[in-house]
């Protein structure tokens, strides 16, 4: 790996003698790390766990993730084990359910994170401003499976008139990559000192963005995958001093191998490959003074057409969902929707200021008198596949169905839709007629690649 002069001179002289260790670990092979989901597999992989993340593991070799049913049915996720202390980070600040922002959410490695990591019953709203980053993070959130979640795509000056809306605000914001060098080649490639000041700069002005929107007494979690004092300690101090914000200690062991500040003395963490497993990676927890709360109400527009609540179920979906109480039924379009009813205030307040893409759960698509059910309920861990027929499938039928072709069922199942599933875990959702099954699994998702791998390798084997 050859790295750019400016970047090994700088790093010189903040690491010291502690260099060659740095530059070594550079040319080594990034380790692989998974974070389980705790709400739709109990079993653990064979590896060692993440001792700051409580459902992370490394794992010996880099199995076929695109091939292995349970990574596309959300039972893990990978991710890269230095940005999973963001768990400590929230078990430090957070003792009870909260409404939480993702700012730069994409791909939803934090937000699956922040699913696990929060108090139950938390609102999470997740958002991507670039669009097409912002599908992909809605994909990773509807197959984690919690229904207490908004997906959003806007810029972060949008959350700016909802004032004191936040509890707490996890901002991973775009950063140089520094830490990404030996994972992603393109970041050595992009990265130059005035690269790095523009990315100062903008941290900067998101951070500015959102500080009205988080409450008095709330926490703001920043964090960066970058290694300079300009886009880490700097912006940190430059927060305290103008906008007030007071750091926050996070206790950490020593043999996790974390380090502290170069300058300025604030509690932040860092990562260094030479020192944990894992990529480089930069974190710091402020909190915003105490102060007069201001509270926001949803006033609906005059005349304003809005999402219909649903009095009479079409068809027989009473039975789709565990604790159906829970949630407010409502339709969009010809979209059936459920939200969990704690929240509708929020989600009626957000939808009506920002550009919501996905919120709760997506039920099914009202087709006359019949609801043909989607495929974010099969994700759900809300959901109750005992209204369906139930299908446990082969990998070979499993990979069939995640490329979304046609393939046969026993001919003895009743006809209607059935709910497929792979070592218990729902994969999605079929309709059984009576030559042939109709594939509902969602075209946008599916297994593009032909090829299937000579030796295939899953984190978990049946």
């Amino acid at each position: 790996m050859t790295l750019p002069a400016d970047f090994i001179s700088r790093m010189q002289a903040l690491l010291e003698t502690d260099y060659p260790a740095f530059e070594a670990a550079l040319q080594e092979t990034p380790p692989v790390s998974i974070r389980m989901n705790p709400l739709k597999y109990d079993k653990s992989p064979e590896g060692l766990p993440i001792t700051w993340s409580e459902y992370g593991y490394y794992l010996s070799q880099r199995p076929t993730f695109t091939f292995d049913p349970l990574f596309h049915a959300g039972a893990y996720y990978v991710q890269e084990a230095s940005s999973m202390f963001l768990q400590e980070a929230i078990r430090t600040v957070v003792k009870d359910p909260v409404r939480c922002l993702d700012l730069c959410a994409a791909p939803g490695g934090k937000s699956t994170h922040l699913l696990s990591a929060l108090p139950e019953r938390s609102l999470l709203v997740s958002n991507e401003v670039i669009r097409n980053r912002c599908h992909i993070l809605a994909e990773t959130i509807t197959k984690w499976g919690n229904p207490y979640t908004i997906v959003s795509q806007n810029d972060p000056a949008a959350f700016s008139s909802l004032t004191h809306f936040f509890d707490v605000i996890v901002a991973d914001v775009p950063c140089s990559g520094e830490g990404m060098f030996r994972k992603d080649p393109a970041s050595r490639e992009e990265w130059s000192l005035p690269h790095v000041d523009m990315c100062a700069a903008r941290q900067r002005r998101i951070i500015y963005d959102i500080w009205d929107a988080l409450a008095p007494g709330g926490f703001l979690i920043y964090s960066t995958c970058t290694y300079n004092t300009e886009e880490n300690e700097e912006n940190i101090h430059q927060f305290i001093q103008e906008l007030g914000a007071e750091p926050v200690l996070i206790p950490v062991l020593p043999a996790w191998g974390i380090s502290g500040p170069f300058i300025y003395g604030h509690p932040v963490y860092r990562f260094f490959p030479h020192k944990t497993q894992g990529e480089g990676f930069f974190l710091a927890v402020l909190r915003k003074k105490e102060g007069e709360r201001k509270v926001l109400t949803y006033k609906p527009e005059s005349g304003k057409k809005g999402n219909r609540p649903v009095s009479v179920f079409p068809g027989d979906i009473s039975g789709w969902l565990r604790e159906s109480d829970r949630f407010h039924l409502f339709t969009n379009g010809e979209r059936l929707q459920a939200f969990p009813k704690e929240y509708l205030p929020e989600y009626k307040q957000l939808a009506s200021l920002l550009k919501v893409v996905t919120a709760g759960i997506s039920l099914g698509e009202i087709k006359g008198k019949d609801v043909m059910p989607a495929h974010p309920l099969a994700m759900s861990t809300f959901f109750s596949p005992d209204h369906f027929s139930q299908v446990e499938i082969g990998w070979e039928d499993a990979i069939r169905f995640l490329r979304k072709e046609t393939f046969p069922l026993d001919a003895s199942l009743p006809k209607g839709y059935a709910v497929l599933t792979w070592q218990g875990i729902p994969l999605g959702f079929v309709k059984h007629l009576e030559n042939r099954a109709n594939n509902l699994y969602p075209q946008e998702w599916r297994i593009r690649s032909s090829y299937i791998p000579e030796e295939l390798r899953m984190v978990f084997c049946k």
